[in-house]
């Protein structure tokens, strides 16, 4: 135990029970003291605040770092770093395996130089959660999830069996098996503590809840009051081994919300209308935090599922302040008395507890939003900023249908508008209790895969129970959905089966086909499992753009599916409604979904529940001790993962064999000593890419091909398509995640001559071919090779492989004209360098061909944050071009990262040096 310094006398004591009496750092004494109106500070900053604070120590934080964050200008916050210390960290399995792998191999690392393995051990709880690993391969029956879970774990058991090994092998790390619910609504539901305890001499020290987790989507924690966002796993690990999460003082937006949403208005619509209005203010890398009476009034589920898409509009966080709906949901939710009035007695001693009015804090911006102007939409077919209003969606995707690529459309040829693909008779999804398909057909934007999933959007009450009325007034008109299409059911928590089953409801969606597939990130992430192969066939025979529905968070081609090309974002009940009209091109508002038994068509209207409908099941279904019960015994009831074996030790025992994990070469040739930053010289482009190019092109998360580098990789080592998995499961293998690196089926290298995939031209041959191959001739040669990019290069998922695979093939710079905030953070991480066009320069004002080869001659060991660097640029004939470019490397701390080739090999030279 640890004595407690009292800075700026800081140290109070408080009531944090009825008798108790606990410690903290308070913020209002620090408003006492004189170092400015922390009062008037967004509450997001005041809870960063106080970790910096709570965590002085006259070395790694200082009086001056307290004092320029208590003083933040809102118009101009000042350019230092903020030594973010977190109070834990969550995983999920996609992106925890290979961070467990990479401890495991700094623990080898450590004994090969003779020291304590055990030296490297998380010194902040860690929480993995295993839901990313379920697919849609049985769908439309009730055994579907007993099937996907039996699959699951024969596809996975090696994994699971690694996971075990860590959860043995560190004190500190914590696994919560498959089938518990979606990682961010295990953390809402039952992780979150919002206020911590911790032992001190002194007595209990109480600190806010606060964390950062290796999924994007970390920010639907910020519904309920709690600082967090997603980082890549390299952030994450030296977050776990005792690094403090540096970060630039932010801008913080002000959202104020003002109003109530129409009767027929979800959530899902407001989140998508926000998404798309922050994206376009540009909020890149900016705090939200949301405020005014319209957020006082929505429910803790709605505020989550607003926090959760943070990402998609771009910001770190979007944030809700702790009030007393956040108390209405910890008490719904299981959470004990005891609990509850300690959240209340801690946020209202630090002038923490209460959703501020307009005029009462001071923000950078604030932005208007009446609820009451919200409309029913969804978002896509590409991209969850692009919101269309549901009235328009017909006319937009017929719009998209003829418009050329380079403007975002499919660019099909008016003829074929109108083309239909007969399909004949066939079991549906390789299930043999599935109904038989006769004759049937689809076209242009019929939709064929239609999924309730993701993480707040099936576990909101309230369109989940929307969902399922509509469901139910569709069977009662004897309405049916056709058997092309494939429909799922994935809730983010176990608790909305029990709500659903309550009030009755399940059986409706049952018999629409949208049966219980599985609790976890299916769909979304792009766990969709297989269409039926004539379905498939017909799609690629046909050319034909179809069509998926999904109540997700992620629309980037190709994460669906690889042969469905549209995509769109909506809320669970359009979800059904769409999957009832089996096609895309349809106006929900005058035409009709179908007809009814008595032959009298049936619209939208006529099946939308009202508010009141679905208000009054939740009263019925809803109960707190739903959640007490859920997750009293969560490690004892998957019989499948107690019977996943386990072996013991500190080490783990690689087996060279193993086509799932395998020993990263990130620590290969570790000296301790550094050597000096050189300058880098004729570099060859590897890629040459336009805007928005997301990290599921870097680094896709669905299956794998027969005819890719990875998957040839596979066949060869003996492991049949079949088997292959997803490139998500396999990220514990550097070997298949490095071949799988820019291989999605849409990326488009100009350089590849309009040949879509993970393709590049061999320089100086000409030759087209994979980039993983010809990234090994490139090495060969000792080549260094750098990628050209557009706008919001690495938007997407905080995959850590995105900038991983990326150093493994060699690449040592990337110049973009913007960066997404995570992906840049990891680049640096990996030791790679992100650049940034200075001045109206891009890949289009360059004319970029691939010939040329690249110089850095400025760079050395004195590289600074933001510094402008010269890039030479060698052309055929033999001139050279000069420009400037901005190291997008923002804080000395991610100089040292930088310096010292990564993030891994910073935070193990300081272990070892300070053993």
């Amino acid at each position: 135990m640890r004595s407690l310094p009292n800075p700026f006398n800081s140290l109070k004591s408080f009531k944090r029970g009825k008798i108790e009496k606990g410690w903290f750092y308070s913020l209002p004494a620090l408003e006492e003291a004189g170092l400015g109106d922390i009062s008037r500070l967004p509450v997001c900053l005041r809870i960063i605040l106080e970790s910096v604070l709570r965590n002085y120590d006259g070395k790694n934080v200082n009086e001056r770092d307290i004092e320029t964050l208590a003083r933040w200008n809102p118009s101009q916050p000042a350019a230092v770093e903020i030594p973010f210390t977190v109070s834990r960290i969550v995983l999920q399995d996609f992106t925890g395996v290979p961070l467990l792998v990479d401890l495991a191999a700094m623990r080898d690392t450590v004994r090969g130089l003779g020291l304590d393995p055990n030296l490297i051990e998380p010194l902040v709880p860690v929480d993995l959660v295993i839901d990313h690993s379920v697919q849609v391969d049985r769908s439309g029956t009730a055994q579907s999830f007993l099937d996907n879970l039996n699959i699951e774990f024969d596809r996975n058991r090696e994994r699971y069996r690694f996971l075990k090994w860590g959860q043995q092998a560190f004190k500190t790390f914590s696994v919560v098996p498959p089938s518990i619910g979606i990682v961010h609504q295990v953390n809402l539901e039952y992780l979150a503590r919002l206020v911590f305890e911790y032992e001190t001499t002194d007595g209990v020290l109480c600190f806010p809840d606060t964390l950062v987790g290796t999924d994007s989507h970390t920010t639907m924690i910020n519904g309920l009051g709690v600082v967090g966002w997603g980082v890549g796993g390299i952030e994450a690990e030296a977050g776990m081994l005792g690094q403090p999460i540096s970060i630039l003082t932010p801008e913080v937006i002000g959202v104020h919300l003002s109003g109530s949403l129409l009767d027929g208005v979800t959530a899902t619509d407001l989140t998508l209308r926000i998404t798309e209005m922050l994206r376009n203010e540009k909020v890149v890398g900016k705090f939200i935090e949301f405020f005014g009476e319209g957020a006082s009034n929505l429910e803790v589920a709605d505020r989550a599922t607003i926090a959760n898409m943070a990402p998609e509009y771009g910001a770190t966080i979007g944030f809700f302040p702790v009030d007393d709906k956040t108390l209405d949901y910890l008490h719904i939710t299981g959470r004990t008395d005891e609990q509850i009035e300690r959240v209340k007695y801690f946020y209202e001693a630090q002038q923490l507890f209460g959703i501020p009015h307009l005029g009462e804090v001071d923000y950078t911006k604030v932005i208007e939003l009446d609820l009451h102007s919200v409309k029913p939409c969804v978002a896509g077919p590409k991209r969850p900023q692009d919101r269309i209003e549901l009235q328009k969606l017909k006319e937009t995707f017929t719009d998209l249908l003829t418009r050329g690529k380079n403007e975002g459309g499919y660019e099909i040829a008016h003829d074929s508008l109108s083309k239909r693909v007969s399909i004949h008779d066939y079991k549906g999804y390789g299930n043999d209790q599935a109904k038989a398909v006769k004759n049937c057909e689809i076209g242009q934007g019929s939709v064929l895969i239609a999924a309730i999933t993701s993480c707040t959007n099936t576990s909101n009450p309230n369109v989940m129970i929307a969902a399922g009325l509509l469901a139910k007034h569709a069977v009662e008109r004897g309405l049916t959905v056709n058997s092309t299409v494939k429909t799922s059911l994935a809730p983010g928590s176990r608790v909305v089966t029990d709500y659903l089953n309550e009030t009755g409801l399940q059986d409706y969606l049952d018999q629409l086909g949208f049966n219980l597939v599985g609790y976890g990130c299916t769909t979304c992430i792009g766990n969709s499992g297989p269409l039926d192969t004539p379905i498939d066939a017909a799609i690629k025979d046909g050319d034909l753009i179809t069509a998926s529905v999904l109540s997700g968070n992620r629309n980037f081609e190709a994460r669906v599916h690889s042969s469905i090309k549209a995509n769109f974002l909506m809320s669970p009940p359009l979800v059904v409604a769409y999957a009832l009209a089996g096609r895309i091109d349809i106006d929900l508002s005058t035409e009709p979904l179908g007809v009814d038994k008595e032959g009298v068509a049936v619209f939208l209207k006529d099946l939308w529940p009202t508010q009141e409908d679905i208000q009054k099941k939740i009263m019925v279904g809803l109960r707190p001790a739903m959640f007490k019960e859920k997750y009293s015994q969560i490690l004892d009831v998957n019989p499948q993962w107690d019977e996943v074996e386990v072996t013991g030790g500190n080490l783990y025992n690689w087996d060279c064999h193993s086509t799932y994990i395998q020993s990263p070469p990130f620590f290969d040739n570790f000296r301790i000593n550094l050597e000096k930053i050189q300058s880098l010289h004729k570099m060859r482009p590897l890629a040459i890419v336009g805007d928005s190019v997301t990290t599921d092109h870097i680094s896709p998360a669905g299956s794998i091909s027969e005819d890719s580098p990875a998957g040839k990789f596979l066949m060869d080592k003996g492991v049949r398509p079949a088997q292959f998995n997803s490139f998500g499961s396999r990220r514990g293998n550097d070997r298949v995640m490095t071949r799988g690196t820019f291989g999605n089926v849409r990326f488009r290298n100009l350089m590849a001559d309009g040949k879509e995939g993970g393709y590049t031209k061999l320089m100086p041959e000409g030759e087209i071919m994979p980039i993983y191959d010809a990234c090994q001739l490139y090495d060969k040669r000792k080549t260094p090779l750098i990628i050209f990019a557009g706008n919001d290069y690495g938007m997407g998922s905080s995959r850590d492989w995105a900038a991983k695979g990326a150093l493994l093939l060699g690449v040592k710079v990337v110049v973009a004209s913007s960066f997404e905030r995570i992906h840049r953070s990891n680049l640096i991480g990996m030791g790679i360098l992100p650049l940034q066009f200075k001045t109206c320069d891009n890949i289009s004002s360059l004319k970029l061909k691939g010939s040329e080869t690249f110089s850095l001659p400025g760079l050395d060991d004195n590289l600074q944050p933001s510094q402008e660097l010269t890039l030479h640029i060698n052309r055929e004939n033999n001139t050279t071009d000069k420009i400037l470019v901005i190291v997008r490397i923002d804080t000395f701390g991610e100089i040292e990262f930088y310096r010292h080739g990564g993030i891994l090999q910073y935070v193990l030279r300081n272990i070892i040096q300070s053993s």
